[in-house]
């Protein structure tokens, strides 16, 4: 049995597409497409349930039609309107591990939560298994520990890395 703490949400469900069984789908994250996973979940009736993919394509960078095995026609397809979307994070781990070379931030602005701008990452640390930033703060450099866990925003867009250094990690 499948049970909550064993998925992440990626995203819902909205209403069919056309009359073959497709749905459209918004996600946030597209995670779906980055794994081998065959499969998402869906929770039918407080139960988990897997629901293998037919097929998929992109309609924009949130958006999707995606065809489920066994979900052949529009009746079968509006009992998923509006339902949520889970994603098992065992697969979501490894595509997350997977997913960006080491120096992807370089470049980044860090803006931390307390301190405010700290700098651009100039490079990172990965010779040990604790990968590190390495961040020019006004010519001095920080080093950062690169955890999921102090992350709270990526703005790729605008190149900033949003993050919640704990108290003493750093001496400014």
């Amino acid at each position: 049995m499948i049970e909550r703490e064993e998925l992440i949400k990626i995203g819902r469900f909205n209403k069919p597409h056309g009359v073959k069984g497709e749905l459209s789908f918004t996600f946030t994250d597209d995670v779906f497409d980055r794994t081998d996973c065959p499969y998402i979940v869906c929770e039918i009736d407080g139960i988990f349930v897997p629901f293998f993919i037919e097929e998929c394509r992109f309609k924009s960078d949130t958006t999707a039609l995606m065809k489920l095995e066994d979900v052949d026609n529009e009746t079968d397809a509006r009992a998923f309107s509006l339902l949520d979307v889970y994603f098992p994070k065992s697969y979501y781990d490894t595509a997350v591990e997977e997913e960006a070379p080491s120096d992807y931030f370089i470049g980044f602005t860090v803006v931390d939560s307390e301190r405010g701008e700290l700098g651009k990452i100039v490079a990172v640390d990965d010779s040990t298994e604790n990968v590190l930033f390495e961040i020019d703060h006004e010519g001095r450099e920080l080093l950062v520990p690169a955890v999921d866990e102090f992350v709270s925003e990526i703005d790729e867009e605008n190149r900033r890395l949003y993050m919640t250094i704990p108290e003493g990690l750093l001496t400014l």
